[in-house]
């Protein structure tokens, strides 16, 4: 019998020792080429299973897991920060956007910075990374206007990393999480896919 777990879906599933931003750029992948390369870069599983799993020939398996180290080249962390660190800039941030401070925001924010929104195909958002501090304040800084006191936002641990939710009138819109280079942000990685989000507020509210 198949273990369940070797199909593309339940590799999906059990993918939790990934981050949850690889995770998000995972998902940018075909449903193909993300089963290929969790197959074969995290479960170490030789190209005949690769193929055997998900109904291709090792040569196309091979081409799906070339294509896919290839945009996901770079998308890992690039800096070594401590948890410390990270937890205080992400604790002003939360803190700058709750008062609606476009200036601290801007200034916890890196000059390239870049902003990646995941929808899921079922709510409205970027379909391109949004690049540039300045742009990626403005947006935070203009949903803080459009929301005032409804807009709420915590940090929480997510697959063993912080993470911010954001809620608006008490329910979950969003999460964040960040890459930071010891000083700024330099990429954000937002989930507002509402299957998602779901499972998550089921666990930390705002249902």
């Amino acid at each position: 019998m198949t273990d369940p777990s070797a199909t593309p879906q339940g590799i999906g599933e059990r993918a939790d020792e990934v981050s949850v931003a690889f995770m998000m750029l995972l998902e940018r992948l075909t449903p193909e080429a993300r089963a290929a390369f969790l197959l074969r870069e995290i479960f170490d599983a030789d190209y005949d299973e690769v193929a055997r799993t998900i109904g291709k020939t090792k040569a196309a398996c091979r081409q799906l897991v070339s294509r896919a180290r290839a945009q996901l080249r770079d998308t890992r962390p690039r800096y070594a920060v401590s948890r410390e660190t990270h937890l205080r800039l992400l604790q002003m941030f939360v803190q700058a956007l709750h008062r609606g401070d476009f200036h601290a925001i801007r200034a916890l924010l890196a000059d390239d910075a870049v902003l990646i929104a995941d929808g899921g195909g079922k709510v409205s958002c970027f379909p391109h990374p949004l690049a540039g501090g300045r742009r990626i304040a403005q947006l935070f800084y203009a949903t803080h206007l459009r929301h005032g006191n409804e807009l709420s936002a915590r940090l929480v641990m997510l697959n063993d990393q912080w993470a911010m939710l954001c809620y608006i009138e008490g329910k979950l819109k969003s999460t964040h999480t960040f890459e930071t280079d010891g000083e700024r942000v330099v990429r954000i990685l937002v989930q507002r896919n509402p299957d998602k989000l779901a499972r998550i507020a089921a666990a930390y509210g705002g249902v």
